[in-house]
C-alpha cells in the first residue's frame, strides 16, 4: 500500500520524504492556504521533492471553471494530479479531464454509489474520507471495504485512496481490506513510529552494550 501526506506544508513533505516511505501527496484549498507564497510555486516544489503523485484540487463548483482551473494545474508539473469534487459537475469534469490523460482524484466520496460513478468517469483516484463519516456515528472502514470489492468486481482500475485517516489504525485497516492509497496528516504519519516495547527494548539494548563496554575498559 502506498502512503501519501495530507499536507500543503513544504517542510512537512520535506522531513517525511527524507525517511523514504513517502509515495504522494494530497492537498486541498484549506492546506494549501496556510503555507505562505504562491500556490502553484507550492505545488511545483512539492513535485519536485516527492517526485510521486501530488494532488491540487480545483475550487470552482462548475464544469467550465474546473476544466480551466484542472488545465491549469495539470501544467505545473508532470506529477500533478487534479482534485475534483464528486458533484454532477466534478464527475463530467472528471470523464472530460480523463479522456485528454489528465489524471484525476474524486474527493469528498462518501458511499459506494458515489465511488462507483467516479470510477465509471475513469477517476485515476477514488478519496473517500473515513474520519469524518466516523465523526458522524458511520463506520468509515465498512465504506473503504465496499469501495474496495466493487472495484475487484469490475476490475476497475481506479484506485481506492483512503482519506480523512485520524489514526494508525484507519492505516493498519485499509492495507488489510486492500485500499491502494492511504493519506494522513504528518502528525499520524509519526504516531506509526511509536510503539513502548520498540522504546523500552533500544533502552535496554544500549545500556547493556554500555555495561559491556565498561567491564572491558
Amino acid at each position: 500500500m502506498k502512503l501519501f501526506v495530507d499536507t500543503g506544508c513544504i517542510k512537512d513533505i520535506e522531513t517525511i520524504a527524507a525517511l523514504g516511505i513517502l509515495d504522494g501527496v494530497t492537498t486541498n484549498p484549506s492546506l494549501l492556504a496556510k503555507e505562505p507564497g504562491d500556490f502553484r510555486q507550492n505545488l511545483k516544489r512539492i513535485c519536485d521533492i516527492v517526485k510521486g503523485p501530488v494532488s491540487g484540487e480545483v475550487t470552482a463548483i462548475d464544469f467550465a471553471g474546473m476544466m480551466r482551473e484542472g488545465h491549469d494545474i495539470a501544467k505545473i508539473d508532470e506529477h500533478m494530479v487534479v482534485k475534483v469534487p464528486l458533484t454532477r459537475e466534478g464527475v463530467k469534469a472528471c470523464k472530460a479531464l480523463s479522456g485528454e490523460g489528465i489524471r484525476v482524484n474524486v474527493t469528498l466520496c462518501f458511499s459506494a454509489a458515489q465511488a462507483l460513478l467516479a470510477a465509471k468517469a475513469g477517476a485515476s483516484y477514488i478519496s473517500p474520507f473515513v474520519g469524518r463519516l466516523d465523526d458522524v456515528a458511520t463506520n468509515g472502514m465498512e465504506l473503504i471495504r465496499e469501495i474496495v470489492g466493487i472495484y475487484d468486481n469490475y476490475e476497475f482500475t481506479t484506485e481506492v485512496l483512503v482519506a480523512s485517516c485520524r489514526h494508525p489504525i484507519h492505516i493498519v485497516e485499509a492495507a488489510r481490506m486492500g485500499a491502494d492509497i492511504c493519506t494522513c496528516p504528518p502528525a499520524v504519519i509519526d504516531q506509526m513510529f511509536n510503539h513502548p516495547l520498540t522504546n523500552i527494548g533500544l533502552e535496554k539494548f544500549l545500556k547493556d552494550w554500555e555495561k559491556a563496554q565498561a567491564v572491558k575498559a
